[in-house]
């Protein structure tokens, strides 16, 4: 028989999102394993981070913004090696900070559902189960890639693979690659891939965010990450991440454009068994087709409590759900971006918090 917990507040996921949430309750008082859990999938700390591909570089992806009070233990990614593997660095720094606040993380704690039981939500995890009063799910998106559909894709005879399946560069040597998105992922494999493959391609949807101006500094620009977007008020699916945050024309990415790597062709209109081919009818060769497109909110463990809407997507509003404001939201759609999920998970605690004084 499983042995079911009971407490007030059940955290799911220890990404950026989870561990801000995590810290920021207990900084309100909540006693952690008694309060509240936090269930993390992961083998290991780090979220996502540490499933990410080895050539991967801080310097080369998306800022990675600091945990609260990580500033107490002396770390900052501001000043962390960026000659290291990122997935490295921040499994250091995330497992440093999950011992030193004492964050009650369980792991491997895959979570198979959230369902309703009487007044309770009972959360069922590979940990065992937990009854409690409030969900925070900050669950991400890196176990829900995502690929759209290309006619023919069933027949191609090279290699598919999305980004939560990227390696390294090597394993491509001296193959006709084509990377397919228009995020920071397609990017940074283009770049790793130059001089590996014999022949590389971008293909993107649609056109290039370059953004001339530097990311802001920690802090700057938060106020926008706190309205949920239009998409999450209205029950519609997600934009990506990049489409708030944009590419940002750095030195490494403005030598990519100049040199012609980094042009971006309209997208292949169908996949044939040997290659791509484009509306105008042109066709190009391919060994290898790395999907680069991203990845959707992973909400499957939801299900039983039928939040999603017609349209795909849940109706977030103040961080909670419009259907059952007992289930909270951190890092959802672009708050996924770091600073936006760091922001949202304390913002996400003190209410909470306020919740919790509501339900007495």
């Amino acid at each position: 028989m499983t042995t079911r917990q009971r407490t007030r507040v059940v955290v799911i996921g220890a990404g950026q999102a989870g561990l801000s949430a995590a810290y920021s309750l207990r900084r309100l008082g909540l006693v952690p394993h008694e309060d509240y859990v936090v269930l993390d999938r992961g083998p290991r700390a780090g979220g996502a981070w540490q499933f990410r591909w080895e050539a991967l570089r801080l310097g080369s992806a998306h800022r990675v913004h600091d945990l609260p009070g990580m500033d107490e233990l002396g770390l900052s990614f501001a000043t962390a090696d960026h000659k290291r593997p990122a997935r490295d660095v921040v499994i250091e720094y995330y497992d440093a900070y999950e011992r030193h606040f004492e964050l009650p993380v369980l792991r491997p704690a895959a979570v198979a559902s959230v369902a309703y039981e009487g007044l309770d939500l009972v959360v069922r995890s590979s940990a065992g189960e937990f009854a409690t009063d409030l969900v925070i799910n900050a669950s991400g998106t890196w176990g829900a890639p995502f690929a759209p559909y290309v006619p023919g894709a069933e027949s191609f005879r090279g290699r598919q693979l999305h980004t939560s399946g990227y390696v390294s560069a090597e394993r491509f040597r001296d193959q006709s690659v084509v990377v397919v998105g228009g995020g920071t992922s397609a990017v940074g494999f283009l770049l790793e891939l130059d001089g590996v493959a014999a022949q590389l391609t971008w293909a993107s949807r649609r056109p290039i965010d370059w953004i001339d101006h530097p990311p802001p500094p920690p802090g700057a620009g938060a106020r926008a990450a706190t309205p949920p977007p239009p998409a999450a008020r209205g029950g519609r699916a997600l934009p990506s991440i990049v489409s708030g945050t944009g590419i940002p024309r750095n030195r490494r990415n403005h030598a990519g454009i100049e040199r012609g790597l980094l042009v971006a062709e309209r997208m292949f209109s169908r996949i044939e068994p040997d290659g791509v081919r484009w509306p105008d009818g042109s066709f190009l060769r391919a060994d290898a087709i790395i999907w680069a497109t991203g990845f959707r909110p992973e909400l499957r463990h939801l299900a039983p409590l039928k939040l999603r809407e017609k349209e795909g997507g849940v109706v977030v509003a103040a961080g909670a759900s419009w259907k059952d404001p007992r289930i909270f939201f951190a890092g959802y759609g672009p708050q996924a971006s770091t600073i936006g999920a760091n922001r949202a998970g304390r913002i996400v605690a003190r209410q909470a918090v306020a919740a919790l004084s509501r339900l007495g």
